[in-house]
């Protein structure tokens, strides 16, 4: 439990991805402005992307357009001329006829006041004439438009649907109205109100409803004339576009519907209409055996079909004229509205951002007789979280595997996956699903992750720097900055070549320089011999005291790692004769070092505790590099190295095998061998005699031959005098002739110090 946990307060990759998740989510839950607007974006360009939908035969448009007023006369018209439409309409075989137009106050054009004019003029007069009295009231009934209309629409066979529109506060209002008038334009509109009203387990006062403040109603005469009327009022989103139609308003204490679900309603044959209230609000519309889906406040998200005139047209002038071939309206819903320009509602829509107000109602019919719906269903958020929290974490797993170009490929994969699940989902079934939040969250999660990468990425190479700067070549801490992940911190056992270099009697030179001066020896000595490990990419692991110890192999993996330091001592042997020379020019004591190279196994990594960590080695194979650079004060020598290194570097250098030795803290002999000089280099005079000499005098010691071995190593004296190894294995020799080694000798030779 301690590590999850640890995780979970430490600033990583998986506590990134949840602050990520979390913060994404709660502003999901809050709603921000800015996302909700950007969602309705994405809910448009759906529409866009999914195109233009043919609409139902059932609607068609009676439009006031610029044809009709140039024909007709400016607006407004006589109404005499609307009952003319009705009639022909009508006359036509329409089934039903809703106006999307507003009748609130008198005909302006009616001759009434003319004829009370000349009623008045007559009776002040003193004229009394009963036939005069007739033709002025036979005159005036036909005078009145307002009757005219009136009569027309209670004539037609065809069902007539007024419109009206809510104030919905009483800001709204224009001019003061009192409580009294208030309640007269509800109760006038009470045979227009939903029929059934059925709540499932809820108080009716408890449900939350769109309430209009008051009704700006139709003349009483043209409303009684009339089957039903339906409210026009529309709301808008807050970018200004009309996306949703409220299908129920509350009005005093009753529910009114659209002149859309009135219309619709009417043509259907007046099926049974309801609207159903839950616990959360509305829960839809029931029309018979439809149900019109809402959100809980009611509204019904519009299921547009495309750009203006995706309905049919036809204008007014062309119904006046009786320039309609028969049958144009028999059986249809005619819509009767304005679309001229100045004198219709404009409204923005997913499809265009001027568009006829009478269209957006004929569109809202269409949904409701095909039975077509947008829906955002309840589990529509359940499904947003769920969606932000699976693509985030996928981004948060696969980020920290993957290279960057991957991983941008991986999140933009996501994205389009995202999206086309919606628009499917959005052209398919007509469910719209929010995308926002979880293309927020994996845009979100991306950049958290990839900002963190870059700062822990940083910060990792500073750190690097710090550790390697001082102890690898530049080039090596180059590559490992190129790509960490090739530098594994922790204990990782690994097969690698370790080098000690010693340097001989050095601290004796104490007595004779100051520490100062020691300091100094030391720190150029150290200089020229780093330049040379530094040269084949070797680490320099330490300086202790007089020595130095250096890594091949690691922290950047390396092939050749025997190789590149059996050539780093021979360097460093060069270099150091080199140095003497110039030492002792100036009076500096000379350079002599003991230098001992092993390969092999061996625990490499951060090592040390949780107060100090440190780059090292540790092991077996390390231990014997330090006993075989003390063995050269054994032989004589300046460089031996063990069997395994001399079995990786054999083919590039020149090496003699001296002796099978059982070191200090070991019970298993190891061959060692002297590294000599490199294959393809210059060998020194009678270097090739020396090493078979060499060979045959240790074969003849390993058989016990003495005297043979003992001239064989001559022959090598009399190439080399001081040939360290062969004065030593001589003196063996003379000791075992006169005391023989024990039975089943292996000839290994027991070291007895370090």
């Amino acid at each position: 439990m301690k590590l999850p946990l640890r995780s979970l307060v430490t600033i990583n990759p998986l506590s990134v991805t949840l602050v990520t998740i979390v913060a994404v989510i709660a502003l999901v839950i809050a709603d921000v402005p800015m996302l909700d607007l950007i969602e309705l974006q994405t809910y448009d360009l759906r529409f866009l992307s999914r195109g233009p939908r043919r609409p139902s035969s059932a609607v068609v448009l009676v439009t006031i357009d610029e044809k009709s007023l140039e024909t007709e006369g400016r607006w407004p018209w006589p109404r005499s001329k609307l009952a003319a439409v009705v009639d022909r309409v009508s006359a036509d075989g329409a089934k039903v006829i809703a106006f999307d137009i507003g009748f609130p106050e008198p005909d302006e054009n009616s001759g009434l006041a003319v004829l009370d004019d000349v009623g008045r003029t007559i009776g002040a007069l003193g004229v009394a004439n009963p036939q005069l009295d007739a033709f002025l009231g036979a005159t005036r009934e036909h005078a009145d438009n307002d009757r005219t209309l009136a009569r027309s629409i209670a004539a037609s066979p065809a069902t007539v649907v007024l419109g009206y529109f809510f104030h919905m506060s009483r800001a709204d209002l224009a001019y003061d109205i009192d409580q009294g008038e208030i309640d007269r334009r509800f109760e006038l509109l009470a045979s227009s109100k939903y029929p059934l009203v059925m709540y499932h387990r809820v108080d009716p006062d408890a449900v939350m409803l769109p309430h209009a403040y008051a009704a700006e109603t139709n003349l009483p005469l043209l409303t009684a004339a009339a089957a039903s009327s339906g409210y026009f009022s529309v709301r808008q989103d807050r970018d200004g576009v009309v996306r949703w139609m409220p299908l129920v308003i509350a009005g005093g204490e009753e529910l009114f519907p659209p002149l859309s679900v009135v219309a619709a309603w009417q043509y259907l044959d007046r099926p049974r209409l309801a609207v159903i209230v839950g616990a959360s609000g509305v829960e839809g519309i029931q029309m018979g055996d439809r149900t019109v889906p809402t959100d809980p406040m009611g509204r019904l998200l519009i299921d547009y079909l495309g750009p203006p005139k995706t309905f049919p047209h036809v204008s007014v002038s062309d119904v006046l004229g009786g320039r309609i071939p028969a049958g144009t309206f028999r059986d249809r819903l005619v819509l009767i509205g304005s679309i001229a320009t100045g004198l219709y509602d404009a409204r923005a829509t997913p499809f265009s951002p001027v568009f006829p107000g009478a269209e957006i109602h004929a569109t809202v019919i269409d949904n409701l007789l095909t039975g077509n719906f947008i829906a955002k269903p309840g589990w529509s958020r359940t499904y947003e979280i769920v969606a932000i929290v699976v693509l985030a974490a996928l981004v948060g797993i696969a980020l920290p595997h993957v290279s960057t170009a991957l991983a941008l490929l991986f999140v933009v994969a996501l994205l389009a996956l995202n999206i086309t699940v919606a628009g499917e989902l959005f052209v398919r079934y007509g469910l719209w699903l929010n995308i926002v939040g979880p293309l927020l969250a994996v845009v979100a999660s991306y950049t958290a992750l990839s900002a963190y990468h870059y700062v822990a990425e940083q910060r990792e190479r500073r750190k690097i720097h710090g550790a390697f700067g001082r102890y690898v070549a530049p080039a090596v801490v180059a590559h490992i900055l190129e790509d960490p992940t090739r530098l594994k911190l922790g204990g990782e056992e690994q097969v690698l070549t370790v080098l000690f270099s010693d340097l001989q009697g050095f601290t004796s030179y104490s007595e004779r320089y100051t520490p100062h001066r020691m300091f100094q020896f030391l720190s150029e000595y150290y200089g020229r011999m780093t330049e040379q490990i530094f040269a084949h990419e070797g680490m320099l692991k330490e300086y202790i005291g007089d020595e130095l110890m250096a890594i091949f192999g690691a922290p950047i993996a390396q092939k050749d790692h025997a190789v590149r330091a059996c050539a780093a001592a021979l360097d460093m042997r060069s270099h150091r004769k080199t140095m003497t020379e110039e030492w002792m020019a100036t009076g500096r004591p000379p350079l002599v070092a003991r230098t001992g190279i092993n390969s092999g196994p061996m625990l490499v990594g951060n090592l040390g505790s949780e107060y100090r960590l440190t780059y090292g080695v540790l092991g077996d194979n390390v231990n014997l590099a330090s006993r075989l650079e003390g063995l050269n004060k054994e032989y004589g020598t300046e460089i031996i190295i063990g069997e395994a290194t001399a079995e990786l570097a054999r083919d590039a250098f020149v090496l003699r095998e001296l002796d099978l030795v059982r070191v200090v803290g070991k019970k298993k002999p190891t061959r060692i061998y002297e590294l000599r000089a490199t294959a393809n280099g210059p060998l020194a005079a009678n270097e090739d005699a020396m090493l078979r000499a060499y060979a045959a005098a240790l074969a003849a010691y390993r058989a016990q031959r003495w005297d043979d071995a003992l001239g064989f190593f001559a022959e090598v004296l009399a190439c080399h005098a001081a040939d360290g190894p062969s004065l030593v294995m001589m003196r063996r020799c003379r000791t075992y002739r006169e005391a023989p080694p024990r039975e089943n000798w292996d000839g290994v030779f027991e070291a007895t110090r370090k």
